[in-house]
């Protein structure tokens, strides 16, 4: 069973209002999840609104006895064989629903993704170059979509594949798949951020993305039209520092625009397993700070005057606008920023957007 810090835990992410970002700067300044949820009703009213609905315990256990059915279990990040990786990114999953083998987390990653719709050619390529790096170590990151996705898992299920799906870990999309789906999470490792029961939706997607770009030293695009899922991996693997590779197409193909862009704006043109090899150099992990290992304790937090909550507000709209804009226009600290910030998302007026970017609801 789930300890009390890791029933805290779950019940603070899965309530309403909360996302990676909240969930952190919530436990840095309380030091713990059962602090931060007491905390939360006085936020949210300095917010200007009323306290988001917290889950319950009864439905945190709930949850925990339904991973325990499923013969999955938790990574906490901070805690235990929580991927290093994964756990240096901005908003990384505060909780992961996994099962399979956790020891395929250990070894060195890639991320191979591509279109849904994709050409047999570009398949067939997959699954070779799939197979290819499973034989020289390498553990496969995918989503389990149609298509190359598809084709990745086949090539590298027997040497290690790692499927990062959308809805909860007892949920089969695409239906097709589900044979798949159950030998990854026996032979592989199935990786979910939903908890189990959760159909998914288009918003979750570019979610299950980031976590596809995380958990890998790199990622590499196999076939992918202009504004795809694929590319928007892509951009997250570029954003966290990884390297980000791309197979050639025909300018006649559309399903090869995406890739062809990319090698244009600087991606590594890949042809094979060994050009992949090649391009990852020894990665050396960040330390991890205070954040990524669990808040050994509270921080000091000051709380923002009257003045400075309406001056923060007063920069706000329903535009999208970086945090370091707001701290740069309005002189205040950046950790009397990021307070009224917090207040303001706990009471339902804030929305949190990709790239550091804040907006007025």
């Amino acid at each position: 069973m789930a300890s009390e810090d890791q029933l805290a835990r779950l019940r603070l992410i899965r309530s309403d209002n909360i996302g990676p970002v909240t969930y952190f700067q919530l436990l840095a300044r309380f030091g713990s999840a059962s602090a931060a949820i007491d905390a939360i009703p006085d936020l949210a009213a300095r917010g200007g609104g009323r306290a988001p609905k917290l889950a319950s315990r009864a439905a945190a256990e709930r949850e925990v006895e339904r991973v325990e059915e499923l013969g999955a279990k938790y990574l906490f990040l901070g805690q235990g064989l929580y991927p290093p990786l994964l756990a240096e990114i901005e908003a990384a999953p505060p909780a992961l629903v996994v099962k399979g083998q956790l020891g395929l987390l250990a070894k060195p990653a890639i991320a191979l993704v591509g279109a849904r719709n994709a050409s047999a050619a570009a398949c067939r390529f997959a699954r070779q170059l799939a197979q290819g790096l499973g034989r020289a170590g390498v553990t496969i990151v995918s989503g389990l979509a149609r298509g190359i996705d598809t084709a990745a898992h086949d090539g590298s299920l027997e040497a290690g594949t790692v499927a990062v799906i959308a809805g909860g870990i007892d949920i089969f999309y695409p239906p097709e798949n589900e044979e798949r789906q159950r030998a990854i999470s026996e032979r592989g490792l199935l990786v979910a951020e939903q908890p189990p029961g959760v159909e998914p939706r288009a918003r979750h997607f570019p979610y299950r993305n980031r976590i596809i770009a995380g958990l890998a030293q790199g990622t590499v695009v196999v076939e992918a039209a202009p504004n795809s899922g694929s590319l928007i991996t892509a951009r997250y693997a570029a954003e966290f520092g990884r390297d980000v590779m791309a197979v050639p197409g025909s300018p006649l193909d559309p399903r090869a625009q995406g890739c062809n862009t990319l090698i244009r704006d600087g991606a590594i043109l890949i042809q094979n397993a060994e050009d992949v090899l090649e391009t990852i150099q020894p990665f050396h992990l960040r330390s991890l700070g205070q954040k990524k290992l669990g808040y050994t304790g509270p921080n000091e937090a000051a709380d923002a005057s009257e003045a400075e909550r309406r001056q923060v507000i007063g920069l706000l709209s329903p535009t999208a606008v970086p945090v370091d804009e707001i701290i740069r226009q309005s002189g205040i600290t950046p950790a009397l920023v990021q307070t009224v910030l917090l207040e303001l998302e706990l009471a339902g007026r804030l929305e949190r957007h990709a790239g550091g970017k804040v907006s007025f609801l």
